[in-house]
């Protein structure tokens, strides 16, 4: 028996939860390492890793399964993708692979947090 608290949550809404976590960690990871040891910008780090501050904030929100971080999250990712496309097509060196692998990670944030948002808007019951 269930308690009345719990939800039962469909699991490819489960699932397009844990893949938007994996993506905004991964974003995390991988903006640290390129910025500090990896690719930095200057030998020995680069300021530039702090861009990884604002990914840090919705972590909560999408643990929690709160909707409307999902959505702001969709429209947080742009700059994140606008970033790896330019430094993938414009420096040379160990940072293309890195910027590929960023813009693939935000296409996949992206992907999981609308299809979150839809499957949860569908399997709501009117």
């Amino acid at each position: 028996m269930q308690s009345p608290t719990s939800v039962v949550v469909p699991p490819a809404v489960e699932a397009t939860r844990w893949v938007a976590v994996a993506s905004v960690l991964g974003l995390i990871v991988l903006g640290l390492a390129w910025e500090l040891w990896l690719a930095p910008l200057r030998p020995g780090g680069s300021w530039w890793a702090l861009k990884v501050l604002p990914l840090c904030i919705p972590v909560a929100g999408l643990l929690r399964r709160r909707m409307y971080t999902y959505r702001w999250v969709s429209l947080l990712v742009w700059p994140y993708f606008i970033e790896g496309v330019v430094r993938a097509t414009s420096e040379h060196g160990p940072g293309v692979p890195l910027a590929v692998l960023e813009t693939l990670l935000t296409l996949v944030l992206f992907a999981a947090c609308v299809l979150h948002v839809r499957l949860r808007l569908r399997s709501v019951k009117p």
